[in-house]
């Protein structure tokens, strides 16, 4: 893992993920970014799969906007290793798939987002689209 105070600071040699940027994936709070290889490499897994774009509305977290947001204190976000993607013009069970062949562990149901992550393998949230 590599941390960036800052998600402009991160050399173009460092990031491998095409379809995503070091500003999308960096915390919304204070814009520094911690780079989890392992999780970036499912993410665009998960993206390569669908074929399609995948908006990710929140990754890195620093531990101040963490809990700014009401995020857990133990949250995956402030290890870089989970996302929330938008449903927005996604089909909620073919991303849950895919999700979970690209290799997350966790996932957390929303009304309007899919929390994925590379935790313990559990679940939360309303599931019932998942059937």
């Amino acid at each position: 893992m590599s941390f960036f105070a800052h998600w402009s600071l991160v050399p173009d040699a460092l990031w491998h993920w095409p379809d995503f940027t070091p500003r999308e994936i960096a915390s919304r709070g204070d814009g520094s970014l911690l780079i989890a290889p392992a999780a970036l490499d499912r993410l665009q897994a998960l993206r390569n799969a669908l074929r399609r774009p995948v908006i990710v509305t929140s990754a890195y977290r620093d531990p101040v906007h963490n809990a700014r947001v009401g995020g857990a204190p133990l949250s995956r976000h402030k290890s870089g290793d989970a996302f929330d993607l938008s449903l927005r013009g996604q089909d909620r069970a073919e991303m849950l798939d895919a999700a979970r062949v690209a290799g997350f562990t966790g996932f957390g149901f929303y009304s309007t987002f899919l929390h994925v992550d590379c935790g313990p393998a559990r679940e939360w949230g309303d599931t019932s689209w998942t059937s």
